[in-house]
């Protein structure tokens, strides 16, 4: 398995792992509560995170000379 493929695993590190850290209302992010911003911005970074997964995919098969289909 490729290496950068393990990074697949941080979004669920960081949306449930992190709930117990996170789980307050008073500091209010962007007018949300703690909690949901934690939740919103784990969603964005799952996209963000799963993009550089398909890049770096992308460039590996492309290196190695690999057809696309």
């Amino acid at each position: 398995m490729r290496w950068y493929r393990w990074l697949a695993v941080l979004p669920a590190i960081g949306m449930l792992g992190g709930i117990p850290f996170a789980n307050r209302v008073t500091p209010y992010v962007l007018g949300l509560p703690f909690l949901l911003f934690w939740i919103a911005a784990w969603v964005v970074l799952t996209s963000a995170i799963m993009g550089l997964i398909y890049a770096l995919d992308q460039a590996r098969e492309h290196a190695a000379g690999s057809p696309t289909p």
